[in-house]
């Protein structure tokens, strides 16, 4: 497959399609994890393990699954692999663990997951379905890491608030000044929705923005009439 394409491929799952701004997929987990930025990266890296390995082991098995019984035979290879995510997690990253609790563990439910083993891995090669899981796992992450980010900032006014159950011996970062109260409603679900909204409105106008642009571009090369 050449390269172009598979750079299309990855591209398509972090912005065109992407599944937290796009496609509004997963909303539960990206709404509830996301009080902060730790969280939300560690759940989008998760997310990503699964993706990829999901759509890869479903690709190669495609020709072998019967039409009739694939969508249990895809929640059955989900449910595996991210079973091995959910014990990896408790056994090296267990207070990070404690604080995903029961959502690593739905991400074998998670509507973003099947729904790319479906529309994408069951109808293409192993190699361009574990980029599109990739691809899509980074635009997740790039939504959780910018949502936490915020919520997690404008909450406390500091970020990086947990790091040290990833890395031990690490702090989380005062941004704003030390006597600042803080906003407690970006922490709580309103927040959420809020953030995600206005993330959401941001990518629309830019993509409004960047479809206007082209006819005047288009226009501006015609050639000049004699």
């Amino acid at each position: 497959m050449a390269t172009q394409n598979l750079k299309d491929i990855f591209w398509n799952g972090v912005w065109k399609q992407n599944t937290g701004l796009a496609q509004l997929l997963g909303l539960c987990p990206i709404l509830a994890v996301s009080t902060n930025l730790v969280n939300g990266v560690s759940l989008g890296l998760a997310t990503i393990a699964a993706m990829a390995m999901s759509n890869a082991v479903v690709s190669a098995l495609r020709n072998f699954i019967p039409y009739e019984i694939r969508i249990p035979v895809f929640i059955l290879i989900i449910a595996a692999l991210v079973t091995v995510l959910d014990l990896a997690f408790n056994a090296y990253l267990h207070d990070l663990y404690l604080v995903l609790g029961i959502f690593v563990p739905l991400i074998v439910t998670n509507c973003i997951v099947l729904a790319r083993v479906e529309a994408f891995a069951a109808k293409n090669s192993p190699l361009a379905s574990t980029i599109d899981g990739i691809g899509m796992g980074v635009g997740l992450v790039l939504v959780l890491a910018t949502l936490g980010g915020v919520r997690e900032l404008i909450g406390t006014g500091a970020l990086f608030a947990g790091i040290e159950m990833v890395i031990p011996g690490t702090h989380a970062i005062q941004i704003l000044p030390a006597d600042y109260p803080g906003f407690l409603f970006a922490i709580l679900p309103p927040g959420a929705f809020i953030t995600l909204a206005c993330l959401i409105a941001a990518r629309n106008w830019f993509e409004a923005r960047k479809g206007s642009a082209k006819p005047v571009e288009a226009a501006g090369c015609a050639p000049a009439a004699h």
